[in-house]
């Protein structure tokens, strides 16, 4: 019987059945692994019939939990074989939380008839309590009896009380899908009609829902939900930031009436498997939650939404390297039902499908209430330029200071994290760099630390520079968010302000906390990075300034542009989305640019189609097939001689060529030392096939390692 372990094997192990056993597929097993036991899922896989029985080592029980189901399994092989990892590997993501949960709750009732034993006033007090309800919990008992729990085994074993077992009790209201909900105007009502009927038919389906920022998408896609729920199947809506998931709690009890069932990384151990055995029951009727929530156990999933689903958070890119986006419509596939994706900048992917008909497509034009989309202009800083030494222009100033005046709210928007993204020396032109990484030191002067964001490597800023060791020579380039509210204090000392980055920031209890404030009108002044690009409502606010527009340009990467004009767009969207009208102030040294020229005209569409034909033009995605091999080792000719051999034994053929090798981008991350190939091919070419043919011909030494990314966002 073939058995799958959560670790980075081929393939599952087979294991013999022993006498009283009945395993099935999908059942959760404990099977011994060398000298230990480990949890394993008895998997679909032929058994390997040249092994004698008698040689394989046995099963020794199977768990007391939900078993894994056909769909999950069907899913956990799809990723693994797409992305070209381990199944066990991908299994584990599903398998985290299985040991312990669901463990059944334990009542007290007093034995009928009593037996003729020694009496003491403790155990009369329990048999008090008991007399007045039972059956009670063991904690009940004690807190009204005032005994102890030795007590209440004495009492078990003299006969007084006897136990019983039963599940426990439901850990979420089930959501009501008939409770009042908001008005929606003709055009929400029409695409909640389209996406009720998705629901209605029970298959598969993909539909992207394309909405102008403050157009009211979370309410039409909630009618999604609602419609699920009147089905009795259950949905799962997923988010790219669980700390967005504050305000989006509290549309979804506006509208159900309970909140849904959370789930994400940072959720305590006890939470994770009670929620994980509500899933598996069918007692979660909505879960909304992080990517890891694709592998949790639905047995009855009648709908999957991608919120901003053109986010880059989605991707994963450590251990199993997936996107979410993309994995969610499989996983909707494999469970038949349909799938929304939701957001006001689709990614071009979405968008290439919904032209070749795979996806259907809903757009709402126009903010919700009658609220207009903000004015855009652009600050030309070669001819508007910060004063010496600061770096907002005296164009963006005067403008909050006039939103400030007015009694509503502004924002200052950078998309860089710390006081200064470098530190040098002014005497001899060192620069700070983290030893295990190709990168900068960014200065975080509220903690008075140089740290490497890549890594996590700090030190204490220095007095003095470590090469001249001249004194008090160590100068701040560039800004980042604390050098933006350092300057902001000074411009705007009147204004109450609030950073809202994720170094401030941290989970969700704190970015519910922020949002109070922002909402109940106890901030001015909102100074953030891209956390605050998305999702948000804040009705005061009226005013974003994005301090370095250009930021995101910069890299030469493939989807720059593409990802420039979706954060600088979202974030912009934040302002005016109540009665009064907003205005968004872009400072960039290039206004030609086609992105500043998209955002100045209001344009997107037109943006995306001139993406799109230069994509097309060179059989770039997703007009033709990605894939990034990422040699990492603990030495620079290690890396090298893998890298080598790659490239001498690369596939070649009609529609594919091979790029590199090269050193990465991040040609050192944590002290390993890296190399890139790209293999890129035509859309009609099967990439999978020539990936997996091309790493059997290559030998990695021990030391080092080749990563595969399939379908690649970041080139890092």
């Amino acid at each position: 019987m073939p058995v799958l372990l959560p670790y980075p094997f081929p393939g599952p192990f087979d294991y013999r059945v022993p006498p009283g056993l009945e395993p099935k597929p999908g059942d959760v097993v404990l099977v011994p692994l060398n000298r230990r036991e480990e949890v394993g899922v008895v998997w679909d896989a032929p058994a390997d019939e040249a092994v004698p029985a008698h040689k394989l080592k046995a099963v020794v029980r199977i768990l007391d939990t939900p078993p894994m189901r056909e769909s999950l399994r069907r899913f956990i092989d799809w990723i693994a074989a797409y992305t070209l990892s381990p199944p066990g590997e991908v299994m584990a993501m599903a398998l985290r939380v299985v040991s312990g949960a669901g463990r059944p709750v334990i009542r007290y009732r007093r034995a009928d008839p009593l037996p003729a034993v020694r009496m003491t006033p403790p155990r009369q007090r329990v048999l008090d309590v008991l007399g007045r309800q039972e059956p009670r919990l063991a904690a009940d008992v004690l807190r009204e009896a005032g005994v102890s729990a030795a007590v209440l085994r004495g009492m078990i074993e003299a006969g007084l009380l006897v136990t019983e077992t039963a599940a426990p009790n439901a850990p979420f209201q089930r959501p009501d899908p008939e409770h009042h909900g908001p008005t929606l105007s003709e055009a929400q009502h029409e695409a909640a009609m389209a996406l009720r009927e998705a629901v209605a038919r029970q298959s598969f389906s993909v539909t992207l829902l394309d909405g102008v920022t403050g157009s009211g998408k979370t309410e039409v896609y909630l009618e999604a939900v609602a419609a699920c729920l009147r089905a009795g199947r259950q949905a799962l809506v997923m988010l790219p930031e669980i700390a967005l998931s504050s305000q989006w709690i509290e549309r979804f009890q506006r509208r159900f009436g309970v909140a849904p069932a959370v789930w994400h990384s940072d959720l305590p151990s006890r939470v994770r498997k009670i929620t994980w055995q509500a899933v598996a029951e069918g007692t979660a009727p909505v879960v909304v939650g992080a990517r890891s929530a694709l592998f949790l156990p639905f047995p009855d999933l009648g709908l999957v939404v991608v919120d901003e689903e053109h986010e880059a958070a989605f991707k994963q890119q450590d251990g199993v390297v997936y996107n979410a986006r993309d994995m969610a419509v499989v996983r909707a596939r494999l469970s038949g039902c349909p799938a929304v994706l939701a957001s006001a900048t689709p990614s071009l992917e979405t968008v290439a499908n919904v032209e070749a008909g795979r996806y259907a497509h809903l757009r709402l034009t126009s903010r919700h209430g009658g609220a207009s989309m903000p004015k855009v202009t652009l600050i030309d800083l070669r001819e508007t330029p910060p004063d010496r030494g600061r770096f907002l222009a005296p164009t963006l100033i005067e403008a909050v200071n006039q939103t400030l005046a007015r009694g509503e709210q502004a924002m200052l928007f950078l998309n860089r994290r710390g006081y200064a993204p470098l530190t040098l020396c002014r005497h001899c032109g060192h620069r700070m760099q983290c030893p295990n990484c190709t990168a900068w030191l960014v200065e975080h002067r509220t903690r008075n630390q140089l740290l490497c964001h890549h890594c996590g490597h700090t030190i204490p800023i220095p007095p003095e520079c470590p090469v001249c060791a001249a004194k008090a020579s160590l100068t701040p380039v560039g800004p980042g968010i604390e050098r933006i509210t350092e300057e902001a204090a000074l411009v705007f000392p009147e204004a109450r302000r609030l950073i809202m980055a994720s170094d401030t920031i941290a989970g969700p209890h704190a970015a519910a906390a922020a949002a109070h404030s922002i909402e109940e009108r106890e901030v001015d002044l909102i100074i953030g990075t891209q956390l605050v690009a998305k999702g948000w409502h804040f009705p005061h606010l009226t005013f974003v300034g994005v301090v370095d527009a250009d930021l995101g340009l910069a890299g030469g990467e493939l989807r720059a542009s593409e990802r420039t004009v979706q954060l600088l767009h979202q974030v912009a969207g934040r302002a005016g989305r109540a009665e009064a009208a907003g205005q968004v102030m872009l400072q960039t040294f290039v206004p030609d640019h086609p992105v500043m020229q998209a955002l100045l005209q209001g344009d997107l569409d037109a943006f995306m189609e001139s993406e799109a034909e230069s994509r097309r033009d060179g059989e770039w995605p997703p007009y033709g097939r990605l894939a990034a091999l990422i040699v990492s080792a603990d030495s620079a000719i290690m890396a090298d001689t893998v890298a080598r051999d790659l490239g001498w034994t690369a596939p070649r053929g009609d529609g594919i060529i091979v790029l590199g090798p090269a050193p990465a981008p991040m040609a050192l991350l944590r002290g390993r030392h890296r190399r890139r190939l790209l293999l890129k091919v035509r859309r009609d070419v099967a990439i999978q096939p020539i990936l997996r043919s091309w790493l059997a011909s290559v030998r990695v030494p021990r030391g080092g390692r080749v990563d595969v990314d399939v379908d690649p966002i970041s080139f890092l």
